[in-house]
């Protein structure tokens, strides 16, 4: 079933793209959510016309979004966490708690743009996250897990 977006969807696509889902998942949940449209040759035409529209603000966003990406690029970010016996955290520390640091630094960024490869962290040390800026922008940031000093 071919669908345009209406909204950004996670691990699905972003707004006005044009997807490819299960006929289940699209008409049990993207469409009556408001998420999605059925992807006519009307509707494609309209799309595509949006599209041309939207071109010449999106260069904006997307410069915007590459100074951002080259602000985050100089950053070196420390988490601390508890830490037991070894280097394993009490805990773990994820996207909301990455979040965070960035927003201590001057950055606001929503967790849900941040995705930490491996899920969450549960040990001390250094990690990579991709931080998705907009569609044509994903920065890999890295960070490192350090002990709370006690």
């Amino acid at each position: 079933m071919e669908l345009i977006l209406k909204e950004d969807v996670q691990n699905l696509g972003f707004k006005d793209d044009l997807v490819t889902v299960k006929n289940g998942y699209g008409r049990n949940y993207l469409i009556p959510n408001g998420l999605a449209a059925m992807a006519t040759s009307s509707a494609k035409k309209v799309l595509a016309e949006n599209l041309k529209q939207k071109a010449h603000k999106e260069k904006k966003i997307v410069d915007d979004a590459n100074k951002v990406a080259e602000a985050l690029k100089q950053l070196e970010v420390k988490i601390t966490a508890k830490v037991g016996a070894g280097d394993k955290l009490f805990g773990s520390i994820g996207t909301a708690d990455l979040a965070d640091a960035l927003a201590k630094e001057g950055h606001e960024i929503d967790r849900k743009y941040i995705s930490i490869q491996g899920g969450t962290v549960k040990r001390t040390g250094p990690y990579n996250a991709q931080i998705r800026l907009h569609r044509d922008v994903i920065v890999d940031f890295p960070f490192e897990v350090i002990a709370e000093q006690k």
